[in-house]
């Protein structure tokens, strides 16, 4: 990880990843948790469909990379 500030979505992120995984009985609730937020941070509503919770897959990648001092 590199001193860059991250973004608020990915900070959003780690932050919900590290209380999860304190607070969590198990690695699964934790990454369930960790899940959620990212679907919280990056869900965009299609005026065109109706829907809400859609997510681009780049997006989540791009969080990713940041998370990994990639961007």
């Amino acid at each position: 990880m590199t001193d860059k500030q991250l973004s608020p979505a990915a900070q959003a992120v780690l932050d919900a990843t590290n209380d999860a995984y304190d607070d969590a009985a198990t690695v699964r609730e934790g990454t369930a948790a960790t899940l959620r937020e990212l679907v919280f941070q990056l869900q965009y509503y299609n005026c065109l469909e109706g829907e809400d919770m859609i997510l681009d897959a780049r997006a989540i990648l791009d969080v990713a990379d940041e998370l990994e001092g990639k961007k």
